[in-house]
């Protein structure tokens, strides 16, 4: 059974610093990426900005790198967007995942449902939909920097068959985004970023974290994946967005959580979605073992997004001696003390 592919959404309006974030997670992410690249109000520039990255060796640059110059995505998602992704399908088992960089028009609602066509859903998940801030253009009252730009952008799309405002695409964005990445926040103070916290966190969904950064600076394992180690077992420590300025600094908490006991699937899913806003869950990965189950139910989250499915595992992975089921999680959180929380709600959920 082949291994469905995470797949990683960006978007933000041009200029929010989305492929300076790219290009710092190509290089230090560790994975064989494949990247789709949707900026075409300034054709070739992205694209070549990612290249010159060296995240890959110069003969499978070409492969790994695709560049969508027909117009916004969410336009062209039958001519565009589902070919390309089931070309890429085609070399799945030489890719650990695939990233789309989307237009700064970009509606985020076309992909994702053109990511759940049955056709695709198989091989792949949603990993998350992450939404690119510029964190400067917010402290002066407007979420783009250059408005002139955007509307460059849309008037050279020939493609485009939706006209919303720049107010209208930002709430777009941000309503449905699992990750909220506020660029440039070396920039501003620590007043202005709370304060463009509490002025977005109304159009996010329940959940949704809000992560500063700074000249693309961020821990992997909070966006492509939880990491593990050689042997296949789910890694714990501290994991931290550095960031010379206090205000911008974030740490990331891992907690490792194993427990055996019979598991009910809507109740532990249920669980999970909740503790995304009570602990501030970034992310979760692990699996389920579900009695009268042969495969495991793999789980990924990323702020209020829970992707699940069976599937095989390796041997060596940890796995409940009892019958009746268990579980295997790894959990990032903004919170020091949230894994004694956490384990304590799991075991609740497992043993009543």
């Amino acid at each position: 059974m082949k291994k469905r592919l995470p797949v990683t959404v960006f978007t933000g309006f041009l200029g929010s610093g989305k492929t300076t974030i790219l290009r710092q997670l190509l290089i230090h992410g560790n994975q064989r990426l494949a990247v789709m690249v949707n900026e075409f109000g300034s054709v070739g520039l992205d694209g070549d900005l990612i290249r010159s990255c060296n995240f890959c060796s110069e003969d499978e640059v070409d492969s790994r790198i695709v560049e969508l110059n027909n117009g916004c995505l969410c336009c062209t998602v039958q001519e565009d967007f589902l070919p390309t992704m089931n070309k890429l399908l085609l070399r799945s088992d030489s890719l650990d995942g695939i990233i789309v960089e989307t237009s700064g028009l970009a509606l985020p609602r076309p992909l994702l449902q053109a990511l759940d066509w049955p056709e695709v859903r198989s091989r792949v998940f949603v990993n998350a939909l992450v939404t690119v801030v510029d964190g400067e253009a917010m402290s002066l009252g407007s979420p783009i920097g250059d408005i002139s730009i955007l509307e460059k952008q849309r008037s050279e799309d020939p493609n485009i068959d939706h006209l919303s405002s720049v107010e209208e695409l930002f709430e777009d964005q941000l309503k449905f985004a699992d990750l909220v990445l506020l660029s440039r926040a070396d920039l501003i103070g620590s007043d202005d970023i709370q304060r463009i916290k509490d002025n977005i966190s109304s159009f996010l969904p329940s959940g949704t974290q809000i992560i500063p950064t700074s000249n693309g600076h961020i821990s992997p394992d909070l966006i492509l994946n939880v990491n593990r180690s050689s042997d296949d077992q789910l890694n714990e420590g501290l994991v931290s967005n550095h960031n010379h300025e206090d205000h911008s600094h974030v740490k990331i908490f891992s907690s490792s959580i194993q427990l055996e006991g019979k598991v009910d699937r809507e109740k532990i899913e249920s669980l999970l979605k909740n503790m995304a806003l009570e602990y501030q869950v970034v992310r979760m990965k692990g699996r389920l073992w579900l009695e009268g189950k042969e495969l495991p139910l793999q789980l990924q989250m990323v702020g209020p997004r829970l992707c699940s499915w069976y599937e095989e595992v390796p041997k060596k992975v940890w796995q409940p001696i009892a019958k009746t089921g268990g579980m295997d999680l790894v959990v990032l959180s903004f919170q020091e003390n949230a894994y004694n929380g956490i384990k304590r709600d799991l075991e609740q959920a497992i043993t009543e």
